[in-house]
Protein backbone atom coordinates (compact mmCIF):
# COMPACT_ATOMS: atom_id res chain seq x y z
CA UNK A 1 0.00 0.00 0.00
CA UNK A 2 1.70 3.53 -1.25
CA UNK A 3 2.10 6.25 1.31
CA UNK A 4 -0.73 8.44 1.11
CA UNK A 5 0.33 11.64 -0.32
CA UNK A 6 -0.78 14.28 2.07
CA UNK A 7 0.20 17.74 3.32
CA UNK A 8 2.33 17.01 6.53
CA UNK A 9 1.84 20.66 7.54
CA UNK A 10 -1.62 20.42 6.97
CA UNK A 11 -2.33 17.55 9.05
CA UNK A 12 -0.86 19.32 11.73
CA UNK A 13 -3.02 22.47 11.41
CA UNK A 14 -6.81 22.89 12.84
CA UNK A 15 -9.09 26.05 12.75
CA UNK A 16 -9.39 26.09 16.67
CA UNK A 17 -8.57 23.83 19.46
CA UNK A 18 -10.02 22.40 22.29
CA UNK A 19 -8.40 21.84 25.24
CA UNK A 20 -8.73 20.98 29.32
CA UNK A 21 -7.61 22.27 32.26
CA UNK A 22 -7.31 20.09 35.72
CA UNK A 23 -7.40 21.58 38.76
CA UNK A 24 -4.90 19.08 41.03
CA UNK A 25 -6.36 20.91 43.98
CA UNK A 26 -9.53 19.17 43.58
CA UNK A 27 -8.31 15.83 42.23
CA UNK A 28 -8.74 12.95 45.06
CA UNK A 29 -7.17 9.79 42.89
CA UNK A 30 -10.35 7.66 42.89
CA UNK A 31 -9.69 6.52 39.20
CA UNK A 32 -13.38 7.25 38.71
CA UNK A 33 -11.55 8.56 34.93
CA UNK A 34 -9.45 5.73 34.39
CA UNK A 35 -12.45 3.54 34.69
CA UNK A 36 -14.85 5.18 32.34
CA UNK A 37 -12.39 5.70 29.60
CA UNK A 38 -11.67 2.10 29.72
CA UNK A 39 -14.89 0.79 30.05
CA UNK A 40 -15.73 2.60 26.97
CA UNK A 41 -12.61 2.33 24.99
CA UNK A 42 -10.06 -0.40 25.68
CA UNK A 43 -11.93 -3.15 26.28
CA UNK A 44 -10.49 -5.19 23.15
CA UNK A 45 -8.16 -7.58 23.16
CA UNK A 46 -4.38 -6.17 22.80
CA UNK A 47 -5.66 -3.35 24.86
CA UNK A 48 -5.24 -4.84 28.36
CA UNK A 49 -2.25 -2.17 29.17
CA UNK A 50 -3.79 0.23 27.89
CA UNK A 51 -5.06 3.24 29.49
CA UNK A 52 -6.08 6.30 27.29
CA UNK A 53 -7.02 8.47 30.40
CA UNK A 54 -5.50 7.56 34.09
CA UNK A 55 -4.13 8.98 37.67
CA UNK A 56 -0.94 8.49 38.73
CA UNK A 57 0.64 9.50 42.10
CA UNK A 58 3.25 12.36 42.06
CA UNK A 59 6.20 11.98 42.58
CA UNK A 60 6.02 8.74 41.43
CA UNK A 61 7.19 6.56 38.45
CA UNK A 62 3.82 7.11 36.31
CA UNK A 63 2.73 4.66 33.90
CA UNK A 64 4.35 3.57 31.42
CA UNK A 65 7.22 3.48 34.57
CA UNK A 66 8.87 6.59 33.61
CA UNK A 67 7.29 7.76 30.65
CA UNK A 68 7.79 11.58 31.60
CA UNK A 69 11.83 10.96 31.49
CA UNK A 70 12.08 8.85 28.32
CA UNK A 71 11.95 12.15 26.05
CA UNK A 72 10.95 12.88 22.60
CA UNK A 73 8.79 16.35 21.42
CA UNK A 74 10.91 18.90 18.79
CA UNK A 75 14.24 20.09 18.99
CA UNK A 76 15.23 23.23 20.40
CA UNK A 77 14.35 25.12 17.23
CA UNK A 78 10.84 23.28 16.58
CA UNK A 79 12.18 22.07 13.12
CA UNK A 80 12.57 18.06 13.75
CA UNK A 81 10.53 15.86 15.73
CA UNK A 82 12.73 13.92 18.57
CA UNK A 83 12.64 10.14 18.67
CA UNK A 84 12.90 9.97 22.44
CA UNK A 85 12.73 6.13 24.12
CA UNK A 86 10.30 3.40 23.59
CA UNK A 87 8.79 2.12 26.84
CA UNK A 88 9.55 -1.84 27.14
CA UNK A 89 7.29 -4.07 28.10
CA UNK A 90 8.20 -4.30 31.76
CA UNK A 91 7.30 -0.38 32.14
CA UNK A 92 3.27 -1.44 31.56
CA UNK A 93 2.91 -4.67 33.40
CA UNK A 94 1.39 -7.41 32.18
CA UNK A 95 -1.98 -9.51 32.44
CA UNK A 96 -1.40 -11.82 35.64
CA UNK A 97 -3.41 -15.26 35.69
CA UNK A 98 -4.83 -16.30 38.86
CA UNK A 99 -4.83 -19.74 40.20
CA UNK A 100 -8.80 -20.08 41.05
CA UNK A 101 -8.53 -24.10 41.81
CA UNK A 102 -6.17 -23.53 44.57
CA UNK A 103 -8.72 -21.47 46.68
CA UNK A 104 -11.94 -22.49 45.16
CA UNK A 105 -11.35 -26.07 44.85
CA UNK A 106 -9.06 -27.68 45.84
CA UNK A 107 -7.94 -25.50 49.00
CA UNK A 108 -4.39 -25.70 48.93
CA UNK A 109 -4.31 -21.63 49.32
CA UNK A 110 -6.34 -19.56 51.36
CA UNK A 111 -5.87 -16.34 48.93
CA UNK A 112 -6.08 -15.11 45.21
CA UNK A 113 -2.65 -14.60 44.10
CA UNK A 114 -0.86 -13.87 40.57
CA UNK A 115 0.65 -17.33 39.66
CA UNK A 116 3.59 -15.25 38.41
CA UNK A 117 4.93 -12.67 41.27
CA UNK A 118 4.21 -9.18 39.82
CA UNK A 119 6.72 -6.50 39.08
CA UNK A 120 5.13 -3.31 37.93
CA UNK A 121 1.41 -2.04 36.97
CA UNK A 122 -0.52 0.45 36.59
CA UNK A 123 -0.87 2.33 40.09
CA UNK A 124 2.00 0.30 41.50
CA UNK A 125 3.57 3.40 43.45
CA UNK A 126 -0.12 4.89 44.05
CA UNK A 127 -0.19 6.92 47.76
CA UNK A 128 3.49 6.48 47.89
CA UNK A 129 4.99 9.99 47.48
CA UNK A 130 8.01 11.31 49.15
CA UNK A 131 9.41 13.53 51.75
CA UNK A 132 9.48 12.22 55.62
CA UNK A 133 7.07 13.25 58.30
CA UNK A 134 6.19 15.50 58.83
CA UNK A 135 6.90 16.55 55.38
CA UNK A 136 6.06 14.00 53.23
CA UNK A 137 3.94 14.88 50.55
CA UNK A 138 2.32 13.30 47.02
CA UNK A 139 -0.28 14.51 44.91
CA UNK A 140 -2.80 13.08 42.20
CA UNK A 141 -1.84 13.87 38.10
CA UNK A 142 -4.34 12.53 35.59
CA UNK A 143 -3.16 12.14 32.30
CA UNK A 144 -4.66 11.43 28.82
CA UNK A 145 -3.55 12.36 25.21
CA UNK A 146 -2.45 16.65 25.56
CA UNK A 147 -3.90 17.05 21.47
CA UNK A 148 -0.82 18.84 21.28
CA UNK A 149 -0.80 22.30 19.20
CA UNK A 150 2.49 21.00 17.44
CA UNK A 151 2.40 17.25 17.57
CA UNK A 152 5.45 15.55 17.30
CA UNK A 153 3.70 12.04 16.87
CA UNK A 154 1.97 13.71 14.04
CA UNK A 155 4.94 14.68 12.51
CA UNK A 156 7.28 11.79 13.09
CA UNK A 157 4.57 9.16 11.46
CA UNK A 158 5.82 8.36 7.74
CA UNK A 159 2.49 6.61 7.03
CA UNK A 160 0.46 10.24 7.40
CA UNK A 161 -1.85 8.32 9.87
CA UNK A 162 -1.88 10.64 12.62
CA UNK A 163 -3.94 14.37 12.08
CA UNK A 164 -5.26 16.85 13.68
CA UNK A 165 -8.94 17.08 13.50
CA UNK A 166 -9.86 20.75 11.48
CA UNK A 167 -12.67 21.80 13.56
CA UNK A 168 -11.18 21.51 17.34
CA UNK A 169 -7.63 20.32 16.95
CA UNK A 170 -8.24 16.56 18.31
CA UNK A 171 -4.90 14.72 17.38
CA UNK A 172 -6.69 11.19 15.80
CA UNK A 173 -4.96 8.06 14.50
CA UNK A 174 -5.62 6.54 11.06
CA UNK A 175 -5.67 2.64 11.67
CA UNK A 176 -6.07 1.69 8.18
CA UNK A 177 -3.35 3.83 7.67
CA UNK A 178 -0.91 2.61 10.31
CA UNK A 179 1.58 -0.11 9.92
CA UNK A 180 2.62 -0.45 13.28
CA UNK A 181 6.21 1.50 13.32
CA UNK A 182 5.29 2.80 16.44
CA UNK A 183 7.53 6.15 15.89
CA UNK A 184 4.68 8.12 16.80
CA UNK A 185 5.18 6.63 20.51
CA UNK A 186 9.13 7.04 20.61
CA UNK A 187 8.24 11.07 19.52
CA UNK A 188 5.40 11.65 21.84
CA UNK A 189 7.15 12.72 25.40
CA UNK A 190 3.73 11.90 27.22
CA UNK A 191 3.96 8.12 25.86
CA UNK A 192 0.23 8.06 25.66
CA UNK A 193 0.28 6.47 22.56
CA UNK A 194 -0.37 2.84 22.89
CA UNK A 195 0.50 -0.28 21.03
CA UNK A 196 -1.85 -2.99 20.34
CA UNK A 197 0.06 -6.05 19.94
CA UNK A 198 -2.74 -8.13 18.57
CA UNK A 199 -4.03 -5.61 16.14
CA UNK A 200 -0.27 -4.60 15.24
CA UNK A 201 -1.33 -0.80 15.30
CA UNK A 202 -0.98 2.00 17.54
CA UNK A 203 -3.84 3.71 19.60
CA UNK A 204 -4.55 6.39 21.43
CA UNK A 205 -6.94 8.39 23.34
CA UNK A 206 -9.70 10.02 21.08
CA UNK A 207 -10.87 13.02 23.30
CA UNK A 208 -14.39 11.48 23.24
CA UNK A 209 -14.95 12.90 19.62
CA UNK A 210 -18.41 11.11 19.41
CA UNK A 211 -19.33 12.39 22.52
CA UNK A 212 -18.04 15.74 22.04
CA UNK A 213 -19.77 15.85 18.68
CA UNK A 214 -23.27 15.67 20.18
CA UNK A 215 -22.20 18.45 22.89
CA UNK A 216 -21.43 15.71 25.72
CA UNK A 217 -17.85 16.19 27.28
CA UNK A 218 -15.78 13.10 27.55
CA UNK A 219 -16.22 10.39 29.49
CA UNK A 220 -13.32 11.30 31.62
CA UNK A 221 -14.78 14.47 32.59
CA UNK A 222 -18.00 14.04 32.79
CA UNK A 223 -17.57 11.37 35.06
CA UNK A 224 -15.23 12.60 37.67
CA UNK A 225 -16.26 13.10 41.01
CA UNK A 226 -14.17 16.02 42.32
CA UNK A 227 -15.23 18.16 39.57
CA UNK A 228 -11.67 18.33 38.32
CA UNK A 229 -11.59 19.12 34.64
CA UNK A 230 -13.31 21.67 32.39
CA UNK A 231 -13.52 21.32 28.88
CA UNK A 232 -13.79 24.00 25.84
CA UNK A 233 -12.59 26.01 23.42
CA UNK A 234 -9.01 27.58 24.00
CA UNK A 235 -10.00 30.59 22.24
CA UNK A 236 -13.10 30.74 23.89
CA UNK A 237 -12.30 34.03 25.71
CA UNK A 238 -15.39 33.62 28.07
CA UNK A 239 -14.73 30.15 28.31
CA UNK A 240 -13.05 28.30 31.61
CA UNK A 241 -9.68 27.19 29.89
CA UNK A 242 -8.92 30.72 28.17
CA UNK A 243 -9.43 32.42 31.81
CA UNK A 244 -7.14 30.15 33.70
CA UNK A 245 -4.72 29.88 31.28
CA UNK A 246 -4.76 33.58 29.62
CA UNK A 247 -6.39 35.25 31.73
CA UNK A 248 -5.81 34.12 35.72
CA UNK A 249 -2.31 32.22 34.24
CA UNK A 250 -2.73 29.31 36.67
CA UNK A 251 -3.22 26.69 34.71
CA UNK A 252 0.01 25.39 33.12
CA UNK A 253 1.06 22.70 30.33
CA UNK A 254 3.02 19.58 31.45
CA UNK A 255 6.16 19.32 30.28
CA UNK A 256 6.39 22.37 28.31
CA UNK A 257 10.18 22.28 27.60
CA UNK A 258 9.51 19.58 24.69
CA UNK A 259 8.09 22.12 22.55
CA UNK A 260 4.72 20.43 21.48
CA UNK A 261 2.25 22.94 23.16
CA UNK A 262 0.17 20.76 25.04
CA UNK A 263 -3.74 21.68 25.34
CA UNK A 264 -4.11 19.49 28.46
CA UNK A 265 -2.80 22.53 31.52
CA UNK A 266 -3.08 21.69 35.09
CA UNK A 267 -3.67 23.75 38.13
CA UNK A 268 -0.45 23.28 40.29
CA UNK A 269 -1.17 21.75 43.63
CA UNK A 270 -1.01 24.32 47.08
CA UNK A 271 0.16 22.66 49.95
CA UNK A 272 0.69 23.52 53.58
CA UNK A 273 4.35 24.78 54.67
CA UNK A 274 7.30 22.64 55.47
CA UNK A 275 7.55 22.41 59.63
CA UNK A 276 11.67 22.68 61.11
CA UNK A 277 12.43 19.78 63.33
CA UNK A 278 11.01 21.69 66.12
CA UNK A 279 7.60 22.20 64.36
CA UNK A 280 8.07 25.66 62.89
CA UNK A 281 6.51 26.63 59.55
CA UNK A 282 9.49 27.32 56.97
CA UNK A 283 7.80 29.48 54.78
CA UNK A 284 8.39 26.98 52.25
CA UNK A 285 5.67 24.75 50.10
CA UNK A 286 5.74 20.88 51.37
CA UNK A 287 5.66 20.01 47.71
CA UNK A 288 9.22 21.45 46.48
CA UNK A 289 9.22 24.09 43.89
CA UNK A 290 11.58 22.25 41.97
CA UNK A 291 9.68 19.32 41.31
CA UNK A 292 6.70 21.04 40.33
CA UNK A 293 8.96 23.33 38.06
CA UNK A 294 10.23 20.16 36.35
CA UNK A 295 6.60 19.00 35.76
CA UNK A 296 5.08 22.72 34.50
CA UNK A 297 7.61 24.46 34.02
CA UNK A 298 8.39 27.90 35.02
CA UNK A 299 5.16 29.58 35.77
CA UNK A 300 5.06 27.17 38.93
CA UNK A 301 5.66 29.96 41.30
CA UNK A 302 3.61 32.84 40.07
CA UNK A 303 0.33 30.34 39.49
CA UNK A 304 0.78 29.69 43.02
CA UNK A 305 1.55 33.20 44.53
CA UNK A 306 -2.02 34.05 42.34
CA UNK A 307 -3.57 31.03 44.21
CA UNK A 308 -2.74 31.50 47.36
CA UNK A 309 -3.32 35.50 47.06
CA UNK A 310 -6.57 34.56 46.09
CA UNK A 311 -7.61 31.86 48.69
CA UNK A 312 -6.49 34.80 51.31
CA UNK A 313 -9.23 36.75 49.93
CA UNK A 314 -12.10 34.03 50.55
CA UNK A 315 -10.49 33.56 53.93
CA UNK A 316 -11.02 36.76 54.74
CA UNK A 317 -14.50 37.40 53.61
CA UNK A 318 -13.81 38.74 50.52
CA UNK A 319 -14.96 37.37 46.39
CA UNK A 320 -12.86 36.07 44.45
CA UNK A 321 -13.85 35.50 41.06
CA UNK A 322 -10.84 32.93 40.19
CA UNK A 323 -12.30 31.18 43.40
CA UNK A 324 -15.26 30.93 42.10
CA UNK A 325 -14.30 29.34 38.64
CA UNK A 326 -12.29 26.46 40.33
CA UNK A 327 -15.31 25.63 42.99
CA UNK A 328 -17.33 25.65 40.07
CA UNK A 329 -20.61 26.92 41.48
CA UNK A 330 -22.76 25.21 38.28
CA UNK A 331 -22.04 22.16 37.06
CA UNK A 332 -22.53 23.28 33.28
CA UNK A 333 -19.67 25.83 34.10
CA UNK A 334 -17.41 22.72 33.92
CA UNK A 335 -18.00 22.51 29.79
CA UNK A 336 -18.44 25.04 27.42
CA UNK A 337 -18.99 22.46 24.17
CA UNK A 338 -20.52 25.24 21.58
CA UNK A 339 -21.77 22.03 19.72
CA UNK A 340 -23.84 21.20 22.48
CA UNK A 341 -27.57 21.59 21.94
CA UNK A 342 -30.00 24.04 23.70
CA UNK A 343 -32.20 20.89 25.17
CA UNK A 344 -32.32 17.91 27.10
CA UNK A 345 -32.43 15.48 23.71
CA UNK A 346 -28.82 15.66 22.84
CA UNK A 347 -28.52 12.21 25.90
CA UNK A 348 -28.53 9.02 23.93
CA UNK A 349 -26.89 6.55 21.16
CA UNK A 350 -24.19 7.60 18.70
CA UNK A 351 -21.51 5.63 16.86
CA UNK A 352 -17.88 4.99 17.94
CA UNK A 353 -15.29 4.61 15.82
CA UNK A 354 -15.51 1.21 15.66
CA UNK A 355 -19.19 1.24 14.51
CA UNK A 356 -20.67 0.36 17.71
CA UNK A 357 -22.98 2.45 19.56
CA UNK A 358 -22.16 4.33 22.69
CA UNK A 359 -24.59 5.27 24.52
CA UNK A 360 -24.60 8.50 27.29
CA UNK A 361 -26.25 7.69 29.96
CA UNK A 362 -29.53 9.74 31.18
CA UNK A 363 -28.03 11.14 34.25
CA UNK A 364 -24.78 12.88 32.22
CA UNK A 365 -24.81 16.43 32.10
Amino acid sequence: MPVPQLDKARLMRSERQIGMVMDLNKCIGCQTCTVACKTLWTAEQGQEQMYWAHVETRPGSGYPKNALGSGGGWTADGTKAVAGALPPQQAYGTVYDFDYEAVLFDGTAEHLAPTVEPTWGVNWDEDQGAGRHPNNYYFYLPRLCNHCTHPSCVASCPRNALYKRDKDGIVLLNQERCHGYRFCLAACPYKKIYWNHVAQVSQKCIFCFPRVDQGIPPACSAQCVGQVRFVGMVDDTAGPIYQLVHVWKVALPLLPQHGTSPNIYYVPPTAPEALDDAGRPTGKSRIPIEYLESLFGPGVAPALATLNQELGKVKRGESSQLMNLLHVLRYDDLFKLEQRPNNSKWFGAFAAPNGQPVIAPEGEK
